[in-house]
């Protein structure tokens, strides 16, 4: 074997390791990104839960708080919707890594009949 095929065989093996490594990263990157959307999936869960349990007729103004889950503290916020049959209400939960974030990590719509 020439030193020219050694050279043109280790830059094949860079150019599949770099490509490799590339595909690796991209992939933790979605994984904590699951992550975090499944964790704020579970927030917004548990906050239609606590509004069920209350059992009071939500409000259409927003209701917000925080949350903590997985040791990460997630900023949640509420509200009711009416909907065209007024024995039913829609609520809505958006729940934020941020407080201030633009985008909220999760959205979940419930119903709840007034009886």
């Amino acid at each position: 074997m020439t030193l020219l095929e050694v050279m043109v065989a280790m830059a094949i093996f860079a150019v599949a390791g770099i490509a490799l490594m590339k595909t690796v990263t991209e992939q933790v990157v979605a994984l904590a990104t699951l992550e975090e959307k499944t964790f704020a999936s579970w927030v917004a869960d548990n906050q239609l839960v606590t509004i069920r349990l209350t059992e009071k007729w939500p409000n259409l103004n927003w209701s917000n708080g925080t949350e903590e889950m997985a040791g990460r503290t997630y900023y949640w916020r509420w509200h009711g919707v009416e909907t065209a049959d007024p024995q039913f209400r829609a609520i809505d939960v958006e729940v934020r890594d941020a407080e201030q974030a633009p985008d909220p990590r999760a959205t979940m719509r419930s119903y709840v009949s007034k009886n």
